[in-house]
């Protein structure tokens, strides 16, 4: 299955772990031979504390599966 990144931004990324929502990817990191090597999501949370936006990282690797709606992750 292809998929472009436009396509992956526009899907949540959950953790399967704990079913925590890291947000949407924001970037990715590729290396010098083109591979991804990792995922940068970023939460923005308007209400709980004033509009901060937190960015995470994960490798590649770490996701599980794409969905239709979801990125999930095992983080």
């Amino acid at each position: 299955m292809n998929i472009f990144l436009s396509e992956m931004q526009d899907k949540q990324v959950i953790s399967i772990i704990n079913g925590m929502s890291y947000g949407k990817i924001i970037d990715v990191e590729i290396n010098e031979n083109g591979q991804i090597m990792s995922i940068i999501a970023e939460n923005h949370k308007m209400f709980r504390k004033s509009f901060k936006n937190e960015e995470v990282s994960f490798k590649f690797s770490d996701i599980e599966k794409i969905g239709k709606d979801v990125i999930l992750v095992k983080v």
